[in-house]
């Protein structure tokens, strides 16, 4: 079943909230005849929207994958499409999706432009060296400026943005677009069930002198990657042949030296045929995308794998989802090898083989069966007993770990409980699949309260997984009031000795230790463990079981019991009992001893704060910074976006709750605000002070 991995491209749709990502995808879907009909997100039907909570609130809240094929000059394309969510609290749906593609469609509205999540996706796609060309949609609203748009990228982003296209008119006049590779102007006409709604015609007279110019700068960006251009360009520009400067183009996108910029509107179906010849044109197949480079598990030596069929496996797992008929559904990319249905392959993560046994193409929540998935490939697998997101699923002979992602930690909790006893167990299995799904959500039980609680990235995100277990699962919840997900921290080093005594008839306990506690090196994460004790103080196989004692108190801070991200503990000395000493009196001596120790070592507490912007009418601004500053927050910067002015800050996450209810009424609905978490800061004496009141007499002496 050999095929050229050259026609095949694994691209995703990134951008703000409200850009028209999922409309885009819709008529991509539309033109390369994978639906005869238009699905329109505002009339909740689109396709890649398919959860009841995407179609009502008109937003993408999981990646949804898709296959589909395009007749791009000489040979049929498959694309693989993911259309990823804009709204910052499921940005962990983008994180893994660019993970795992070869390249991306940045979208921006022609009016907004370059909007906060646009730069949070921009730098996750930099973090993964995804190469990109930027669609800006929505050219026939009011205030639509594809130039501008184009100069904010490069100001903001600081990505050398080229447009290739130009548009012709503008807001209610814009009727089409200039190819300036081709040299021809394309005018749509309006009928939005026909394939070929356009005409090819020659360029306006009134704007050929700024399409010569547009071309010519487009030409001087691309030659730096091509010298045989370069003297093409300075010896006879007119001599440059398009499928010249396509090549050189492709070559200049891939290095990520250029974003060649196209330009539309697709809910009124023009520019998107453009838009997906030059998918193909500019992005990189799998094959232009270098080898993936992992490590061997057991010699810890760098592997590579290259994308062809005859390198053994490796696969990454980048999305679980819950699907009602098939089970755990697990979206994989494979890199190399190939994937046959049925067969076996090693979970380097938990080091077990997995049976495989069906394999679907997929397009939303439908799935085409498949009997094999060859190198370069997106697919859903179905057999997995246990699968976590950014795991690498490899040839039992050839092992590999790709480098596994990393996600966000959850800043918002919500304390839920079942209504009824019969809701209880379904809880617990829904909680489970929902938070396998998602990394970034999270679920505790309060030890004190018996609560139950769940975590996530925001109000929005919360209220999505609530409403999931209402409709999805059938459990009918009660919840609490959203509450912030605090941390500890140490802020100084000190020396302490503990000493655990019990005495019961018969064999007593005992532990000594002396241990220094203080915060650890910056950047460093979790417990870092020293031991310093010397001539056999206490016996080696008892310092596992201090370790694993810390480890286990850094869950509860000594404050107000809220965990502790990172601490140093370095053990000096001890004693021990021959008789009553066992590793048990050790790991409650260290619990202690870190309850002792950390109030000395200057614990604080810390709080979320959240990057907020807030776009506003000039004439409501002082009303907006006023409450700002109310809500202990800090203006960072404003700006001027057209007529808007953009107000920065950075607040509390607690300040936060209701902000979009009350910024409605200070603006009478003008305004709107995006806020994503940026760090985690000291939280005020007094406020820290109500705090640990409030949870005062939490913490005894372990017995």
């Amino acid at each position: 079943m050999a095929r050229d991995l050259k026609l095949i491209r694994n691209i995703g749709i990134m951008a703000h909230i409200d850009a028209g990502k999922t409309t885009t995808s819709e008529r991509i879907l539309f033109y390369t005849g994978k639906t005869h009909k238009v699905g329109e997100v505002h009339e909740g039907a689109a396709t890649m929207d398919w959860m009841v909570q995407e179609q009502e609130r008109g937003i993408t809240i999981t990646s949804a994958a898709t296959t589909t094929f395009w007749n791009y000059k000489d040979g049929t394309y498959q694309i693989n499409v993911i259309d990823t969510p804009g709204h910052v609290d499921f940005t962990v749906e983008v994180e893994r999706s660019l993970r795992v593609l070869d390249g991306a469609v940045a979208t921006f509205c022609a009016v907004g432009g370059v909007e906060p999540q646009s730069e949070t996706v921009w730098r996750q796609a930099d973090k993964y060296n995804v190469p990109r060309i930027g669609y800006v949609n929505k050219m026939d609203r009011t205030g639509a400026d594809f130039q501008g748009v184009c100069g904010q990228i490069k100001e903001r982003l600081g990505a050398n943005a080229v447009p290739v296209v130009l548009p012709i008119g503008a807001e209610d006049k814009f009727t089409g677009l200039v190819d300036l590779i081709y040299n021809q102007a394309i005018v749509y006409f309006d009928d939005k069930n026909v394939r070929d709604n356009f005409t090819l015609e020659e360029i306006p007279a009134a704007m050929q002198t700024e399409a010569a110019e547009a071309r010519a700068r487009l030409i001087e960006e691309v030659a730096t990657v091509d010298e045989s251009l370069m003297e093409k360009f300075f010896e006879d520009p007119d001599s440059i042949t398009p499928d010249e400067l396509l090549t050189a183009i492709r070559k200049a996108t891939n290095r990520m030296k250029i974003v060649p910029m196209l330009c539309g509107s697709s809910f009124k179906n023009k520019g998107v045929q453009k838009l997906l010849d030059y998918i193909v044109a500019f992005l990189p197949s799998p094959v232009d995308i270098e080898a993936v480079v992992g490590t061997d598990p057991d010699t810890e030596k760098e592997v590579i794998r290259k994308p062809n069929e005859t390198d053994p496996l490796c696969a990454l797992a980048f999305k679980i989802a819950t699907d009602p008929f098939v089970g755990r559904l697990a979206f994989i990319r494979v890199y190399s090898g190939k994937l046959d249905a049925g067969s076996y392959v090693l979970n380097s993560r938990s080091g077990k083989k997995e049976r495989i046994s069906r394999l679907y193409q997929m397009h939303a929540n439908k799935q085409n069966p498949m009997e094999v998935v060859l190198a370069g490939d997106i697919c859903g697998a179905v057999g997995f007993k246990d699968i976590r997101t950014g795991d690498t699923l490899c040839a039992e002979n050839a092992p590999i770990v790709l480098e596994s992602m990393t996600f966000p930690e959850p800043v918002i909790g919500l304390a839920v409980e079942p209504k009824t006893q019969k809701d209880l167990d379904k809880l617990g299995i829904a909680l489970n699949k929902l938070s396998e799904e998602d990394p970034t959500f999270t679920v505790k039980t309060n030890e004190d309260t018996g609560q139950t609680v769940i975590s996530g990235m925001g109000e929005l995100h919360l209220e999505i997984i609530v409403d999931r277990l209402r409709r999805e699962f059938g459990v009918e919840i009660s919840q609490g009031a959203p509450q912030v997900n605090y941390k500890e921290a140490l802020t100084k080093t000190v020396q302490h000795r503990e000493v655990f005594k019990k005495q019961t008839g018969g064999r007593g306990k005992f532990a000594d230790i002396i241990f220094e506690l203080g915060p650890s090196e910056e950047g460093k994460a979790g417990l870092e463990f020293v031991d310093e004790v010397k001539g056999g103080n206490i016996p080696k196989e008892y310092i596992p079981a201090i370790q694993k004692g810390f480890a286990s108190a850094m869950t509860n801070g000594a404050l107000a019991g809220f965990p502790i991200d990172a601490i140093k503990v370095v053990l000096k000395d001890g004693s021990f009992h021959a008789v009553d000493s066992d590793s048990l009196s050790f790991e409650i001596c260290a619990r202690n001893g870190f309850r002792q120790a950390a109030p000395k070592a200057g614990s604080v507490i810390m709080e979320p704060i959240m990057a907020v912007e807030v776009v506003t009418p000039e004439e409501n601004m002082g009303d907006i910074i006023g409450d700002l500053n109310k809500r202990r927050g800090q203006i960072t910067g404003m700006e001027s976006k057209g007529t808007a002015r953009v107000v920065k800050a950075k607040v509390p996450l607690s300040e936060m709750f209701g902000y979009v209810t009350v910024l409605r009424t200070i603006s009478s609905g003008r305004a709107t605000s995006s806020m994503e978490f940026s760090n985690f800061d000291d939280l005020p004496a007094n406020l820290a002070r109500e705090i640990i009141e409030k949870s005062s007499g939490k913490f005894k002496e372990l017995e």
